[in-house]
């Protein structure tokens, strides 16, 4: 295993990468999030721009900003650390600077793209099914949101 610039972490630490928009929090990124860190020792999310959000979800999202997101996950106690992507990441760049030794993402998740990527960099893709909840989208239309 490659030596890390995480201070959190030695050559024993098992890091877990995520990434997404977590406009709304609802129990399904809870969810998600608990799965992804009992893969390993260190959670980090890779969290999306305001622009990649609009471009992915719609005009009207993100509901909450970048900032507004950063800090609700950061509240959560079983993510370690979360990275504010700019408008155009570079993934390449990410998983080369964090070294994740796993990514956990949902079956439709964007990362599942650059699969070739991230296992050349050694990193195993765990896939974790979504659960039946209502998601970002279905709340913010329930409250007229979008």
């Amino acid at each position: 295993m490659q030596k890390s610039s995480n201070p959190q972490r030695n050559l024993k630490t098992k890091v877990v990468l995520v990434g997404g928009c977590f406009d709304i929090l609802h129990y399904g990124h809870i969810y998600f999030l608990k799965k992804a860190k009992n893969l390993g020792d260190l959670l980090i999310v890779a969290l999306e721009s305001d622009e990649n959000t609009k471009k992915l979800k719609g005009l009207k999202r993100p509901i909450h900003t970048q900032k507004q997101r950063a800090e609700m996950l950061k509240a959560l106690k079983f993510v370690n650390k979360v990275i504010s992507l700019p408008p155009i990441p570079d993934y390449r760049l990410l998983t080369k600077n964090e070294k994740p030794d796993i990514i956990a993402c949902d079956p439709e998740d964007m990362l599942l793209k650059n699969r070739e990527v991230y296992e050349s960099l050694g990193a195993k893709i765990v896939v974790i099914p979504k659960i039946k909840t209502p998601s970002t989208t279905q709340i913010a239309k329930l409250l007229k949101l979008e």
